[in-house]
């Protein structure tokens, strides 16, 4: 078998349709031939050619389908998983779009995007929705300081419906860490505020549109537009100046030491990609996320091989 998957996988399009469902598998998540081909990251490839091969690949055993779903585990149970996180996901982006308008009245906040599993239309029984954000340049700590207090004393700190893990300003809007992940996780993020800021969000981050050539922007029909009512104006004009400096730069120190002593089993490194803090960037993924993502990608592509 492993002969045949090797001739199966040699050309540059088949490898691009594995290695796709391969990604995707991590997460128990097939794909329809359409996902495939909009995930390929060659650059060359076509809807047509993309499902002629991926047939072939079902012919030849490499790859499995049930339904309309492909992948490379023959596993009849995750076509079901899906179909119940993308009818999750149907219920949930409602409410996680007033939860980002009512984000977006918060001073100093510019742009409220989805990340994570619901920016992907599936989303399970125990994810959260997960924000990312964009501040004006300068408040992000104190932006990001006011949502996480609005968060514990009156959410009573509930992660379900108001994770807030990731801030850039609007000076920093390009992501620095260039891979898979955080390409992918980039070009799927769904604006819900602010579009003229997602417009400059992907202008800035072209890099993962060259690495997804396939992927087209995300629709921002019906998104309204960074708006300042009297009160957000107010909040801003008084956090102002020096005193707002000040309070921006505090908010990081206390934030960061904080962070410090919770995750001080983390080694400098890790500390730095996973609870990245700048002040012009702020990422809280103690989990690391993404490193476990890209080890266990190369780990099965190895074995695929």
């Amino acid at each position: 078998m492993t002969g045949t998957i090797s001739t199966a996988v040699e050309s540059p399009t088949a490898r691009a349709i594995v290695h796709t469902l391969l990604y995707f598998e991590i997460f128990s998540y097939p794909l329809t031939a359409e996902e495939v081909f909009r995930f390929s990251t060659c650059p060359d490839a076509t809807f047509e050619k993309d499902f002629e091969r991926l047939q072939n690949l079902v012919r030849q055993g490499v790859v499995f389908q049930f339904g309309h779903f492909y992948q490379t585990q023959n596993d009849p149970t995750w076509a079901q998983r899906r179909l119940d996180c993308n009818h999750r996901a149907d219920g949930l982006l409602p409410i996680a779009r007033r939860i980002a308008r009512f984000i977006g009245a918060f001073p100093f906040i510019k742009g409220v995007f989805v990340s994570g599993s619901l920016s992907k239309h599936c989303i399970s029984a125990d994810s959260d929705i997960d924000f990312f954000l964009i501040t004006e340049s300068g408040r992000l700590w104190l932006a990001r300081t006011l949502l996480v207090l609005f968060k514990k004393f009156f959410l009573f700190n509930s992660h379900k419906y108001f994770c807030v893990n990731y801030f850039v300003d609007t000076g920093h809007l390009e992501i620095e860490e260039k891979n898979l992940f955080t390409a992918t996780e980039t070009v799927t993020l769904l604006p819900m505020y602010g579009r003229e800021w997602y417009a400059a969000f992907c202008d800035a981050n072209r890099w993962a549109w060259e690495q997804y050539p396939n992927i087209s922007l995300r629709p921002v029909e019906g998104v309204p537009q960074e708006s300042r009512p009297l009160l957000k104006k107010m909040f801003e004009w008084i956090l102002n100046g020096k005193v707002g400096d000040w309070l921006d730069a505090k908010a990081m120190h206390l934030t960061v030491g904080f962070w410090r002593k919770k995750f001080g089993h983390l080694d400098q490194n890790t500390f730095n990609v996973a609870l990245k803090s700048r002040r012009y960037v702020s990422k809280h993924h103690p989990l690391h996320f993404q490193e476990k993502v890209l080890a266990t990608l190369e780990r099965r592509v190895e074995e695929m091989k």
